[in-house]
């Protein structure tokens, strides 16, 4: 019926929310608690974790590398969705921000599936390469900080298998991708990002208007 995407205003928003999110005390816990922080803009939706979480289970994954964790709710609903066997390796640099994912991982009873990397992304992203882990990640989420984005995307190109799922959060950056005003470094970078991924034929992409712009990208050799 519609040519574009629809344009969500808050009551269609709130609706889209009663229809569709299946909550939880722990998740509504945690966004409540983050969005006190001064950083709390950085959470993802609730509707964009629900919508990962069903990603990791038509995927069948048991296996996810996160970069850029923050105070946990991706790697936490992401985690829920893993079967009891699974493992995301969550790479962060604050033991501030993480503190507060800890408890919630515990609350939740999926600690035991998260295994928390406090230092620079790529430094455990290369490591994990060095290992022997490349193609062994069914999923990668990317977060973190938007300069260093194809750099963390290249390594975990590397570490997830073929028809493995990679997916690029804030590709629409608040709609300041499309400022010409805006030339922040961050703002350029994710540009950059953008026109770089859709020339890339190692991947099938789509960007997905959920959130703050999701790319998937689903590695095809």
């Amino acid at each position: 019926m519609g040519k574009k995407t629809l344009d969500l205003n808050d009551a269609l928003y709130e609706y889209l929310l009663k229809v569709s999110l299946r909550d939880t005390e722990v998740l509504k816990s945690l966004r409540e608690e983050t969005n006190q922080l001064e950083m709390g803009i950085m959470q993802i939706s609730a509707d964009q974790g629900q919508f990962m979480a069903l990603l990791v289970k038509l995927l069948n994954a048991r296996r996810i590398v996160e970069v850029g964790t923050f105070t946990g709710y991706s790697s936490l609903v992401m985690a829920q969705a893993l079967p009891g066997d699974g493992q995301i390796i969550a790479c962060d640099i604050s033991e501030e921000w993480t503190r507060v994912a800890k408890r919630y991982w515990k609350q939740a009873g999926v600690d035991h599936k998260i295994d928390l990397r406090l230092a620079p992304a790529l430094t455990t992203l290369d490591k994990l390469l060095a290992d022997g882990q490349s193609e062994s990640f069914d999923f990668a989420f990317i977060d973190a900080d938007k300069t260093g984005q194809q750099l963390y995307y290249e390594r975990c190109l590397m570490l997830i298998r073929s028809g493995g799922l990679i997916a690029i959060d804030n590709v629409l950056w608040g709609g300041n991708v499309v400022n010409p005003e805006d030339q922040s470094e961050d703002t350029r970078a994710i540009r950059e990002f953008n026109e770089f991924i859709l020339n890339d034929d190692r991947v099938d992409i789509s960007l997905v208007p959920v959130g703050d712009g999701l790319t998937l990208a689903r590695k095809t050799g």
